[in-house]
């Protein structure tokens, strides 16, 4: 018994010694935990922090690109991505779900504002086992509109996170000049990125690049905000500003009259370039085939900017710098004569006339270039200038390097200069290749008084918060190959080129401004070596400016074999787009009219009694307007009265028996309109000045002169204003 009691006394003490042993161990690493703050090597409180430190990202925006004017090309603008929250976890009050409940109510709402069908939808709301599921591209790039619709329908569990996108609101504008984005996964971030792949966006990707911000917070284990926690903020900063040199109107004019022309004569390639020969700005920059930078529509058809990464032989626009160097050597004369048709490079070789080598007998250099004769270009630079002097004028004009525009991938011409056909070919623009963009470079010494300007497209970059500029383009002189008085005579000689009786440039007239430039036809070589043949295997172009006497633009079009019936239509098209894009923009920069044309003037004889076909028919073959108000025959009364003394192509209002009805007045003077009422004894009332564009009692209605008759007017540039094409993004909305 004694034994046994013993025996249970030491277990005991044993037990005690065991567990007391543990409570000190316990109790001492609670006191270490307590004073030092850490276990296992980790500071507990820096655990504690990072579970409920939270972190969110502040989006900064993409830098925009923007027009001169501050017109937006390329921007940032927000969009929202859509998902739904299946896991119930979430949802703390039955009253307030903040999962999806009812799958299939959802699914038949949300069909009718996204692009996937209903059970498609349904589908992804049944998924078991998943936090949260998404809507692939029909969830993407959600409107604001949208999303506001969406979230009147209160429906649990729909949530949508903010996006940025690029969006070109201008559509096909200058694409291969602006370039694209695309979304890249930053493994670093964990998100989309959008990285420039072509044009500015890719060059310029170093400015436009923006730098998200992060804001921390203490949260619960939910991840909201706890009370009296502070806020780190670490500020996103937006990317600059890039402002180009081109002119959204400007640009609009070049792309909608490239457009007509391609659906009418369907070209292979087109290529335009509007510039300020003063500074060296590039206003407009275009081609087709073109694409459409937000859905890449088209960019199969070619990712080349032709106006810069492509050479071709220029054909006679060359001779503009031929006929250049030769006055400014003064070996040019105007009226000197010569035999065209056939010019004998040597014993084997000669170079012929465009009309086979028939030519025009002996006629004068001006004709000859009126003509665009290649033999009198040939004599110019062989014979009067001397092959080594001609080719000294080539490198001082720039074609033998790059001009350095700011643009990506610029080609460098390739002057053909070694045997003596290649020599006298290239004074008419063959064999040698040069780039658009070098031509209008070399244009703006013509136009410019002889300084040559370096052609560029980046006005400056700017810190879109304060404005400051972070880097400037400034015009550059280049070099001054010929002298202003030079220039001068070039522009006068090019003049006749437009205005001669043989000038080839006679369809490039422009009213009110005088136009100097010169047509070129360039052969297309085949794969072969040898040049194609047939009507359309050309690349029909014309180089010009304007005003003449001191150029605000110059301009150069180049349209590959276009569908053409005849070789002469092959500068139709070419002129479609030099013509529309020239006058529309030099009325535009307000650039006065050079001259205006005087109207004859003649006393209108007196039509009263008069039969009205044959008085109208007899008017309108004198080139004047004839409406009629009334029903009847036989002219009874007329304005101008008869002995008035008007302009040719003025209206004039007859009146007859019977009821008088409104004519279609759009586009009519106030003058006219004015002549109207008073015939017609119609109270009238104008809103505005110009010409008409609205009327308050339509075509074909009754005119009494008991009702007012209310025309709206406007300007010419207001209409222009008004008529400016809708960005394709804009359209239908």
């Amino acid at each position: 018994m004694q034994i046994k009691q013993k025996n249970i006394s030491t277990g005991a003490v044993f037990l005690f010694f065991i567990f007391g042993l543990l409570f000190f161990v316990l109790a001492g690493r609670f006191l270490f935990i307590e004073v030092t703050g850490e276990a296992g090597g980790t500071a507990l409180a820096r655990k504690l922090e990072t579970k409920y430190l939270r972190q969110d990202i502040l989006e900064a925006r993409r830098g925009s690109i923007v027009d001169r004017n501050g017109e937006a090309i390329a921007e940032d603008t927000v969009s929202y991505k859509l998902t739904a929250i299946l896991d119930r976890s979430v949802t703390s009050s039955i009253k307030h779900p903040k999962h999806v409940v009812d799958p299939r109510k959802t699914a038949e709402k949300l069909s009718k504002y996204i692009d996937m069908d209903e059970e498609e939808i349904y589908k992804r709301l049944s998924k078991k086992g998943v936090f949260q599921v998404e809507f692939g591209s029909a969830g993407k790039d959600i409107t604001h509109q949208t999303k506001k619709e969406i979230d009147s329908l209160k429906l649990p569990g729909i949530m949508f996170q903010r996006e940025s996108k690029r969006f070109y609101p201008n559509g096909v504008f200058s694409s291969h000049v602006i370039g694209f984005t695309e979304s890249k996964y930053n493994e670093k971030t964990k998100k989309d990125e959008a990285v420039g792949r072509m044009g500015l966006e890719k060059t310029m990707d170093k400015y436009l690049k923006e730098k998200d911000g992060v804001m921390e917070y203490d949260s619960d284990k939910w991840g909201f905000l706890l009370p009296n926690s502070k806020e780190k903020i670490t500020a996103p900063q937006d990317g600059s500003t890039v402002s180009v040199t081109l002119d959204k109107k400007i640009q609009t004019f070049l792309e909608d009259s490239m457009n007509t022309v391609q659906e009418k004569y369907n070209p292979k390639k087109m290529i335009a370039v509007v510039a300020n020969p003063k500074t060296g700005e590039i206003l407009a920059m275009s081609q087709r085939p073109s694409f459409h930078p937000k859905t890449r529509e088209g960019l199969e058809n070619g990712w080349q900017n032709l106006a810069v990464e492509d050479s071709f032989e220029p054909g006679s626009t060359m001779k503009v710098f031929t006929l250049a160097a030769a006055v400014q050597e003064d070996v040019f004369n105007p009226n000197e004569q010569y035999k065209s048709g056939v010019y004998k490079v040597n014993k084997s070789g000669q170079i012929k006339d465009h009309n086979g080598g028939e030519g025009w007998g002996t006629i004068s250099y001006l004709e000859g270039l009126q003509r665009s004769s290649n033999v009198a270009f040939a004599k110019l630079a062989m014979d009067k200038l001397g092959e080594d002097r001609f080719r000294n004028y080539l490198t001082k004009f720039g074609f033998d390097k790059p001009t350095g525009i700011d643009l990506p991938n610029e080609a460098t011409g390739k002057i053909l200069y070694k045997w003596p056909i290649e020599k006298v070919t290239t004074a008419f623009g063959q064999g040698t290749a040069i780039t658009p963009i070098q031509q209008i470079q070399a244009a703006s010494a013509i136009a410019n008084n002889g300084k040559m300007m370096k052609p560029y497209v980046i006005k400056e970059i700017t810190d879109p918060d304060t404005k400051k500029v972070i880097k400037q383009t400034k015009p550059t002189v280049v070099s001054q190959p010929i002298s202003a008085e030079t220039a001068k005579k070039v522009r006068d000689y090019l003049g006749t080129v437009v205005t001669a009786e043989h000038g080839t440039g006679q369809r490039y007239k422009i009213n009110g401004y005088d136009v100097a430039g010169k047509t070129g036809t360039a052969q297309m070589p085949g794969p072969d070596g040898k040049y194609l043949v047939g009507n359309q295997n050309y690349v029909f172009s014309f180089l010009g400016m304007a005003p003449k006497n001191d150029p605000e633009l110059v301009m150069y079009v180049a349209v590959q074999q276009p569908e053409v019936e005849y070789y002469a239509d092959g500068g139709i098209p070419v002129s479609m787009i030099f013509n529309t894009v020239m006058r529309n923009s030099l009325q535009y920069l307000n650039i006065e009219p050079s001259k205006i044309e005087t109207k004859k003037a003649e006393a209108i004889e007196d039509y009263t009694d008069k039969d009205l076909q044959s008085s109208a028919e007899a008017l309108k073959s004198k080139g004047y307007q004839v409406t009629t108000l009334g029903k009847g025959t036989q002219i009874i009364d007329q304005n101008p009265k008869p002995g008035t003394k008007l302009l040719e192509g003025e209206r004039i209002i007859f009146r007859t028996e019977g009821q008088l009805t409104a004519p279609n007045m759009n586009g009519w003077s106030l003058r006219d309109v004015m002549k109207l009422a008073k015939i017609g004894s119609i109270p009238l009332q104008t809103v505005g000045n110009g010409y008409a564009v609205k009327q308050n009692i339509k075509a074909g209605n009754k005119l009494s002169d008991k009702d007012y008759l209310i025309v709206q007017l406007e300007t010419p540039e207001e209409d222009i204003e008004k008529t400016e094409p809708e960005p394709e993004e804009n359209k239908g909305s």
